[in-house]
């Protein structure tokens, strides 16, 4: 729960930083980008898994 609520925290710094100097905010489109963050930490899972139930 931490880790969430300092990347929350994170976020918003960076998102007023960039809001500030108008600048474009540096995050893919919103339900695209969540999807591709979903996916790379799914790969990932199951990497684990694999290499867990196969190779140790």
């Amino acid at each position: 729960m931490n880790e969430i609520l300092l990347a929350t925290i994170a976020g918003i710094v960076v998102g007023l930083f960039f809001s500030a100097v108008k600048l474009p905010l540096p995050a893919p489109p919103v339900l695209s980008g969540i999807m591709g963050i979903v996916g790379v930490y799914l790969g990932g899972m199951a990497y684990q898994a694999v290499v867990e139930r196969f190779f140790s």
